[in-house]
């Protein structure tokens, strides 16, 4: 199986589009694909696949009323099957710990040639460490500066977290690296290959193994929304970056014009590649496909779903998650009205309490695994 985790630095890129057809066609192809859908969100797969009976998704089944199998759901295209991913369920636009890696676990077991993953647009630790599932993951961006500049940046943290996740806790590598985090001016100013050449001299044997995850990571990039082909040179900044500051070449997978087609394609309740096949924008899609379909399957030799979480951070992570949806509710409080100012303000004091009481649980949990680690039990 070939997973092909679909991300972007930031959203309206075409993303959803891309993941959809281009599951059809491989799907035309006469492989079998599991579509699924991981922007939880802002969740609209369903739509652009015309998927409409989706009472079962990725939010049953993280609620425990679907078991994974069952929110695997047929679609009416050849060989395609779809997985839903219940945006109105609220709460699911972050996943814990344990229900990212019973995903991570439950992914790696489908039964199939492509599992194709659409995920949100950003650079949340949750989609850095869906995109890492595989080192052939696409990112797809726009000739905007933004645009190009956000899928730079998508790649930038895709490489920091693989690092991180390459060294074991308490290890040289992992301290030098904690104490760059500190200091984020410097962090801006160094390079990967620069960053190697410390790490060899500090801790070698977590250099070689990040080393090693490097060299298996091939990402591979395709520039939408083009108005003319020298849009198309955007594609080579970002990779002339990638080579100089991260070390890593990626691939260009071709490029996509702007195409109205997609909104009627959209508006009919069908994929552009069924809507019209014929069509620019589906013929582009289709020589993508036919480069994945060539394309060898690359997986990371010495990955397990434990890499993805340091036991220091998990609480602290779930914590900052936490308090992201907790202020999300109070924008839309406010946005709606249903807060005044002077409530707005107790709510904020509020929040201050319960995060420095999360703080201080965090350093309690951290003062008991270094104790217990002390003491010679395995974490």
């Amino acid at each position: 199986m070939q997973i092909i985790p679909v991300a972007s630095g930031k959203g309206g890129v075409g993303k959803s589009l891309l993941s959809a057809n281009l599951a059809i066609t491989l799907g035309q192809a006469g492989k079998k694909v599991i579509l699924a859908d991981l922007d939880l969100g802002a969740s609209n797969l369903h739509l652009v696949i015309g998927q409409f009976s989706t009472k079962k998704g990725i939010g049953t089944y993280l609620t425990g009323e679907s078991k994974f199998e069952d929110i695997i759901q047929p679609t009416e295209y050849e060989n395609v099957s779809f997985i839903a991913g219940d945006s109105e369920i609220p709460g699911l636009s972050t996943l814990k710990s344990a229900q990212k890696n019973a995903l991570i676990r439950n992914f790696r077991n489908l039964n199939c040639d492509y599992l194709i993953i659409d995920l949100g647009a950003g650079t949340h630790l949750t989609i850095l460490d869906l995109f890492l599932l595989s080192p052939q993951g696409i990112v797809v961006t726009a000739p905007t500066v933004t645009a190009t500049l956000n899928g730079y940046l998508f790649l930038k943290n895709a490489v920091f977290r693989l690092m991180a996740n390459s060294f074991k806790k308490n290890s040289p590598a992992a301290k030098y690296l904690e104490k760059l985090k500190n200091d984020s001016s410097s962090l801006q100013r160094l390079y990967i290959p620069k960053m190697l050449e410390a790490l060899r001299e500090v801790d070698p044997e977590s250099a070689a193994a990040f080393e090693t995850r490097m060299q298996q990571f091939r990402p591979r990039l395709i520039m939408n929304m083009i108005d003319e082909p020298k849009d198309a040179d955007k594609a080579l900044k970002i990779r002339r970056s990638c080579q100089q500051y991260l070390g890593i070449d990626i691939e260009s997978l071709g490029v996509m014009y702007r195409d109205g087609l997609q909104d009627k394609a959209l508006a009919s309740k069908l994929p552009v590649v069924i809507y019209k096949p014929n069509s620019v924008i589906s013929q582009a899609i289709y020589r993508i496909a036919e480069k994945i379909l060539q394309s060898e399957t690359v997986q990371f030799e010495d990955f397990s779903a434990e890499d993805y979480d340091s036991t220091y951070d998990l609480a602290a992570e779930e914590a900052n998650d936490d308090y992201s949806q907790k202020m999300s509710y109070v924008e839309d409080l406010v946005g709606t009205g249903a807060l005044n100012m002077g409530e707005l303000a107790e709510t904020i004091k509020t929040q201050q309490y319960e995060i420095n009481q999360l703080r201080n649980e965090n350093l309690l949990l951290k003062s008991k695994l270094v104790k217990a680690a002390s003491q010679g039990f395995k974490l």
